[in-house]
């Protein structure tokens, strides 16, 4: 691992076998806290590389608990890491898409660079992580959406936890967490905090058979924030939408903020699947949903995608679904 760490800290990219290599030394206990903070911080200083970043994957892949959904679903998620603290758009955008019949595998994690992560979010309402793959189809066949916990399915990166909650910033597992899905998702919709991430994720997702948009906000979010114009990679190349493209006005940051606790997030959620939110929570949920719709159907119009959101949310049958899988508990 000297050797490794010395390249890393000479500013030397490591090649895709390197990566894996030592991500499977970190997450088999190996290395001690110095050594893994130490490697973890190079990359909070420097671009993670191609290479690395699927090298990392291939590694985190490898050590997951794997889960056999048997539909077709789809993540929404982001890398968290943007520092905006908006409110949990993509968990909300979750409940809409199930709503309008996709099937939805969702992976989350605690917050880290925000107060509140779709984890956070779930266990305040009291819902109980489990990587029980009996209880996981239930929920997909009874509400359409299932939640899995990541660090449940992960368990070898239980080394690198502690770790990574001292730093208290994104980290390169940030980058990995929309790419290591347990459940393998044929369809993906992914938020990164970075446009150069945005690159190198849409490159790799090329390299595979999934449906894939990959985002980013042009005023930095990692999701569709309406605030600027949003920069789109997906299966027939890029494109660059503006706000009026998902149906609404520019928004203003403070207009989709998340609060200073989960509690205040917590009733921003509500109020937008109770169809109390306000016009502009509203516009940044379904326009997140809608992309999430197209992303698996690309024959979609964005006029039927976003209708299709908005009445998910109007009819209450978001709600429904979220009251619902709380009852599917292990």
């Amino acid at each position: 691992m000297k050797s490794i760490l010395n390249q890393v800290l000479e500013q030397k990219q490591l090649s895709k076998q390197q990566a894996h290599e030592t991500l499977l030394q970190i997450a088999s206990g190996k290395l001690n806290a110095s050594q893994m903070a130490a490697f973890i911080t190079v990359y909070m200083m420097r671009t993670i590389t191609v290479e690395e970043l699927a090298g990392f994957r291939d590694a985190m892949l490898e050590l997951c608990l794997r889960v056999e959904l048997d539909q077709p679903v789809i993540d929404v998620c982001g890398t968290g890491g943007d520092g905006k603290n908006t409110f949990n758009i993509s968990t909300l955008a979750s409940f809409v898409v199930a709503a309008c019949g996709q099937p939805v595998a969702k992976h989350g994690n605690y917050g880290v660079s925000s107060v509140s992560g779709s984890s956070n979010m779930l266990e305040h309402f009291g819902y109980t992580f489990t990587n029980n793959v009996d209880v996981l189809k239930r929920q997909i066949e009874e509400v359409n959406i299932a939640f899995m916990h990541a660090p449940l399915f992960h368990p070898a990166m239980k080394t690198v936890a502690p770790i990574r909650k001292e730093l208290g910033v994104k980290t390169f597992f940030n980058m990995l967490g929309p790419m290591v899905n347990p459940a393998l998702p044929p369809n993906q919709m992914v938020g990164v905090f970075s446009l150069e991430l945005a690159r190198q994720y849409a490159y790799l997702y090329q390299q595979t058979d999934k449906r894939f948009s990959v985002l980013h906000c042009l005023g930095g979010y990692d999701e569709i924030s309406l605030t600027d114009a949003v920069k789109v990679f997906d299966n027939k190349g890029e494109s660059v939408l503006e706000s009026l493209y998902y149906k609404s006005a520019l928004l203003q940051p403070d207009e989709i903020a998340g609060g200073d606790t989960v509690a205040d997030a917590a009733t921003i959620f509500l109020n937008v699947l109770k169809g109390k939110g306000t016009e502009q929570q509203n516009a940044v949920v379904v326009a997140n949903a809608a992309q999430a719709l197209i992303t698996c159907k690309p024959s979609l119009s964005i006029n039927d995608a976003i209708e299709q959101a908005r009445e998910a949310l109007r009819s209450g049958e978001a709600y429904k679904r979220f009251k619902k899988l709380l009852t599917i508990q292990p």
